[in-house]
């Protein structure tokens, strides 16, 4: 398998109304941290995850996270 880019060695901020979401898996999206199917024709996938309020979350921008879609610091090992 291969090793998505790491799109930045930080979290993104970001503050999200109640709904429904894809992380971008890849690191290629243009619109990190979100997809934009820049994925296509690789083996990654978008991660979907939903927010039932509105609320700030931390997600991960070096793609290197064990709690897919958050942040859990595994940037500070990169």
């Amino acid at each position: 398998m291969s090793e998505p880019v790491c799109a930045q060695k930080a979290p993104y901020g970001v503050e999200l109304e109640a709904g429904d979401y894809y992380w971008c898996s890849c690191g290629q999206s243009k619109n990190q941290p979100f997809c934009d199917g820049s994925h296509k024709d690789t083996e990654f996938t978008p991660k979907k995850f939903t927010l039932d309020e509105k609320k700030k979350v931390w997600l991960c921008g070096c793609k290197q996270t064990k709690g897919v879609p958050f942040c859990d610091g595994a940037h500070k090992d990169l």
